[in-house]
């Protein structure tokens, strides 16, 4: 199998890789299309900030061709935030492929909200492909400032000052917010889920 994760600048491709790698893949870390586009799989991570993230795909022109794959595309953390409409930080267009806007936490005069949410987490209401395997109210590890509200795509949900898409899936895009290549034993069922899908 043919596995890409996309380089785009914005960090955490090596944890992504290594984790494919312990799970028997041996993934190819490329900006170039025709290589994600011969891909059985795709893998498009991020950490950072939404407007330097759309720049750099910008640049590449990968902004305009990734909403055109048809092969099977996991976003984590920002890369599933790009899937959608608009985002809240910097009001920034994004990919478009999920509509809807990407929102800010607000920590306002809750006094046990921390900006970013970060660190081990529950999901639940889960459904979809990524979660055979999962039990609900399964601990995923979370670092975000921004946040997917619950939406007809969401595939599970976890809370934080409220609920929130932990994952989304809409026909061939997949996205989990929390970091499935640092969540453990579980996080690793959910790559070996989109890998074998």
């Amino acid at each position: 199998m043919k596995l890409s994760i996309i380089d785009y600048g914005a960090g955490n491709l090596f944890s992504v890789a290594c984790a494919c790698r312990k799970l028997g893949y041996d993934p190819v870390l490329t900006a170039d299309y025709k290589t994600i586009a011969r891909s059985d799989k795709i893998i498009f991570p991020g950490v950072g900030n939404a407007v330097t993230a759309m720049d750099n795909l910008g640049r590449q022109g990968l902004d305009k061709k990734i909403t055109t794959l048809k092969q099977p595309l996991l976003g984590i953390c920002l890369g599933m935030q790009l899937l959608f409409e608009r985002s809240d930080e910097g009001d920034t267009s994004c990919l478009n492929i999920i509509g809807g806007q990407v929102k800010g936490f607000d920590a306002g005069n809750t006094v046990n909200i921390r900006i970013p949410h970060m660190g081990w987490n529950i999901i639940d209401t889960l459904k979809g492909n990524l979660f055979k395997g999962i039990p609900e109210g399964t601990d995923m590890y979370f670092v975000h400032s921004y946040y997917v509200p619950v939406n007809e795509y969401t595939a599970a949900c976890s809370y934080y000052n409220g609920i929130f898409s932990a994952a989304v899936e809409k026909d061939n895009f997949y996205g989990c917010q929390f970091h499935p290549e640092k969540s453990g034993e579980a996080g690793f069922v959910i790559l070996k889920n989109f890998l074998e899908l």
